[in-house]
């Protein structure tokens, strides 16, 4: 007989990280033109303003843009590879390698250009910009490069280069970058506000949630938040399961045991807190021995 499976998110009203699902609250953030055009001024120092310019597709976890010139040529053509880290990753370069060669093949095909003629080929530009917002110390900004990555004698010049530019992207960092796109700002600010939860001690959903409704109430990403509240708590959930937050918690295996793991981490948040010990569960976040040591303590 086929054992049956619980239906945990109709029991707790939350939705557990889903590995196939590849949508980004960054993405979801900037899916409208005129805000990936307005991210797109702020970063280069332009004031574009007809959003038609922009052709938008992505890329799996990545946003792609080019802008196309127009009858005045005012935009130059440019291929723009957006990504969004929040942790630090020296090989983001390999990555836009990657990338990069993928879009460029697309587009020699879909132009039906001649690479073997004796014209030289016009391609867009290339940009590749990393928006960190990860919680390791890093400067507002930083390039890395392919180069970095290779062996071998350093008197010989590389036949390939990839330059990834970094922006870091939490509130206290790009200040001038942050007043010029609001929808960046309010991105930074809702991820921060996540994170404030999770230090006073708050579990991952809760701080998710709390951190919802406070920007709800602040006109902040309103007009995503209030939409699709469970959406947003999924794909962040997600988010943070695949940098390995909380790990103990969210395994793969039965859906019963995620509900155990759940209802017990739960039961022990809000015994702490009617204590006052939130250093408590803190620390139990961030080790799983002591979460165990707790549980026993507590008789969970």
């Amino acid at each position: 007989m086929k054992r049956k499976k619980w239906n945990v998110q109709k029991i707790l009203g939350i939705i557990y990280p889903n590995r196939k699902y590849k949508d980004r609250l960054f993405q979801r953030v900037f899916q409208k033109k005129e805000d990936l055009l307005d991210l797109y001024n702020a970063i280069n120092h332009t004031a574009y303003t007809n959003s038609d310019d922009l052709e938008i597709t992505t890329l799996e976890d990545a946003i792609y843009l080019s802008m196309k010139n127009d009858l005045s040529f005012v935009i130059s053509a440019t291929l723009n590879l957006y990504e969004q880290q929040s942790t630090f990753c020296p090989n983001m370069p390999i990555r836009g390698l990657m990338y990069f060669s993928r879009l460029y093949e697309a587009y020699i095909k879909e132009k039906n250009l001649d690479i073997y003629g004796r014209s030289l080929i016009k391609l867009p530009l290339p940009q590749y910009i990393i928006f960190y917002n990860g919680r390791e110390k890093q400067p507002d900004e930083l390039v890395l490069k392919l180069s970095d990555a290779f062996e071998g004698d350093d008197i010989l010049e590389s036949a390939l280069e990839c330059r990834a530019r970094m922006m870091n992207i939490n509130l206290e960092h790009n200040q001038k970058l942050m007043q010029s796109c609001k929808r960046l700002y309010d991105y930074s600010y809702f991820i921060a506000e996540i994170n404030r939860n999770l230090d006073s001690g708050l579990i991952l959903v809760h701080a998710i949630r709390k951190a919802i409704d406070t920007c709800i109430e602040q006109d902040i990403l309103k007009d995503i938040l209030l939409k699709s509240k469970s959406e947003v708590v999924h794909m962040l959930l997600t988010e943070y399961d695949e940098k390995k937050h909380l790990k103990h918690i969210y395994k793969e295996g039965y859906e019963e045991g995620q509900l155990k793991a759940y209802e017990r981490i739960n039961q022990l948040y809000d015994m702490l807190l009617a204590e006052g010990r939130n250093e408590d569960m803190k620390k139990a976040m961030k080790n799983p021995e002591y979460l165990e040591k707790l549980f026993k303590e507590y008789g969970i």
